[in-house]
């Protein structure tokens, strides 16, 4: 039985700099199995330089990012080599882009996309990866029919959906969200969001989700972080937060006050 109390990542006190500049700055939390957390802030409150420390895209001059590996003990992301983190990432983590087109290959067939990263785990058996790749395709509700078509031939939504459905084939251990539901007409975020929320349901994933939207914040975290300036400045349940937030931040957040 899976268990849900699993910790499956843990931040302590990470920072990145630019120059004289702290996009984070001493940002420390953690994540279970079943978990989802959602960073929100305005521009420049250093939530996508977090995310991308997270995914391993960017080094952080502070601090540690230890997660959870498939059959072995827990790891630093960072005090791996390159070459560790190139064959481990696939089954430790996915990151879902804001752009799908960033997660896709154009050029390879929506099978194809999925299958893939299976292939890069050493899975060759086409007929087995055939099958694979349809069950996703249901599983992200895209006709099974389109098996072969590339995905410059989907809609924006649908392109989304492909790219969830090969972020989440090899079952990783931690599932990063940046903005996925960000550029897409309101209907199509809607029903976007629901599939992500019975995904995260159904697989009991660790998710962690980047968002300006406070409407997708509450639909699909668990817990809210709040960040300004590159600090965290509030933490809590996302129904506590949003409802009673503590920090006038926040306050101007939830009230709308401030854009972000």
């Amino acid at each position: 039985m899976t268990d849900k109390t699993e910790e499956i990542l843990k931040v302590e006190g990470l920072g990145k700099f630019f120059g004289d500049r702290a996009a984070c700055r001493d940002v420390s939390f953690s994540l279970h199995r079943g978990e989802v957390l959602g960073i929100v802030g305005e521009s420049g409150s250093g939530k996508s330089t977090l995310l991308k420390c997270l995914a391993g895209m960017t080094r952080p001059d502070q601090g540690t990012v230890t997660i959870a590996v498939p059959g072995q003990a827990d790891r630093d992301l960072w005090e791996m080599d390159e070459a560790e983190r190139e064959q481990l990432l696939p089954s430790m983590l996915s990151l879902i882009h804001q752009n799908a087109r960033d997660g896709l290959r154009l050029g390879v067939s929506a099978g194809g996309n999925i299958s893939e990263p299976l292939m890069t785990g050493g899975q060759r058996h086409y007929g087995s990866l055939r099958d694979v790749a349809l069950k996703w395709l249901r599983n992200v509700e895209i006709d099974q029919a389109r098996i072969d078509d590339l995905p410059q031939t989907f809609s924006g939504g649908m392109q989304q959906r492909l790219q969830i459905a090969r972020g989440l084939v090899t079952h990783p251990q931690l599932v990063l969200m940046d903005e996925p539901t960000g550029g897409l007409d309101v209907s199509v975020q809607a029903k976007l969001l629901d599939l992500l929320r019975r995904l995260v349901r159904e697989f009991n994933l660790a998710a962690v989700i980047v968002t300006h939207d406070l409407g997708v914040a509450r639909l699909l975290s668990d817990r809210l972080m709040v960040m300004q300036g590159g600090r965290v400045i509030e933490t809590g349940l996302a129904d506590r937060v949003l409802e009673d937030p503590r920090q006038a931040y926040t306050q101007l957040l939830v009230s709308s006050v401030l854009q972000v």
